[in-house]
């Protein structure tokens, strides 16, 4: 049996549908991830599969293979006493422990006369995601088991 993988090594831009700049690495370390390991959403994993070192590509990733769609579920409403002062502001994150000792992030969505509404969805939920890839390394390997 072989075990066959790649690192890859990878610069990267992240726009959203209205071109707003929200997160990327240019002149920075790399993203540096092991294919199959989860590490990044599977539907760019997916895009990147084929491409070598020095190549570029442009991924589109929907909401629904990217961080979901918006889940009204996941907005709840709490006392206002409840949050620190100096949180109390729109888009403010907050981290909630639950009753299993799991993180949670929640940001601050609305703010109301006695209560404070938050929002537990991804910031990117409902986004469509604009990939600029450049690969800038890759390493494989394999194994005979």
């Amino acid at each position: 049996m072989t075990d066959s993988g790649r690192l890859m090594s990878i610069e990267y831009t992240l726009k959203l549908g209205d071109g707003e700049e929200v997160d990327g690495n240019i002149g920075e370390d790399p993203l540096t991830y092991q294919e199959g390991n989860e590490q990044i959403l599977p539907a760019l994993e997916e895009a990147l599969r084929a491409l070598n070192k020095g190549e570029s590509k442009d991924v589109v990733i929907e909401p629904e293979e990217g961080y979901g769609t918006v889940d009204p579920d996941k907005f709840f409403e709490v006392e206002t006493d409840s949050i620190p002062e100096e949180a109390r502001e729109v888009g403010t994150t907050l981290v909630a422990e639950d009753e299993e000792g799991q993180e949670h992030h929640l940001r601050v969505h609305e703010l109301k006369e006695a209560a404070i509404i938050l929002d537990g969805n991804h910031p990117l939920a409902g986004e469509t995601l604009h990939f600029a890839i450049k690969v800038l390394d890759v390493q494989t390997w394999e194994t005979k088991k």
